[in-house]
């Protein structure tokens, strides 16, 4: 195993892995332990990896899943306590985030899982269709019929002041690159 291969990836690619995963599951603390357990993952498979070369898709692929996990547990615990599992914020994170941003963030996280995986690849990591498919697990059909789809099924207003809305996903593709 090449361990320095492994550390200069974390080195360059954690922050935006974290970045993504915190889209997709809403809060800091839960986003860096997904990518840790990404990247230990890849640490305990690299002798297996079939392609080496594919390593980021691979890093993509895990944090998307790790996500989804997150999610599963989220909703097993409220069928227990009756209480539905919401993120909480730092008031660092909240002060850090801008109000357009946060309501970017926030419509974001009100889309479904699979809408929000799409968009989030699509508009904040700027993949291609296929790199999309690749990380969910879908075909590319399917990536292309999400993101068509979210403003359509969904919502995109927020509101700025006392009857005025203002559409935060401002289609078709000029999502800003950093939510």
């Amino acid at each position: 195993m090449d361990e320095a291969v492994v550390a200069d990836l974390f080195l360059t690619q954690r922050l935006g892995l974290v970045r993504l995963a915190f889209l997709l599951v809403g809060d800091q603390e839960t986003a860096e332990d997904v990518v840790q357990d990404a990247f230990a993952a890849l640490h305990r498979r690299w002798s297996r990896l079939s392609h080496p070369d594919r390593v980021l898709p691979y890093l993509r692929a895990s944090v998307v899943n790790g996500c989804r996990m997150v999610h599963r547990r989220r909703s097993l615990m409220s069928r227990f306590t009756g209480e539905r599992q919401t993120p909480s914020r730092s008031a660092e994170a909240a002060t850090l985030l801008g109000e357009t941003r946060r309501e970017v963030s926030e419509a974001v996280r009100a889309l479904p899982r699979r809408q929000r995986e799409a968009v989030v690849l699509r508009y904040y990591l700027d993949l291609s269709e296929a790199e999309i498919a690749e990380a969910m697990g879908v075909s590319r059909g399917t990536v292309k019929s999400t993101v068509f789809r979210v403003p359509a099924g969904r919502s995109t207003t927020v509101s700025r002041a006392p009857g005025q809305k203002r559409n935060v996903f401002p289609w078709p593709h000029t999502l800003p690159s950093r939510l």
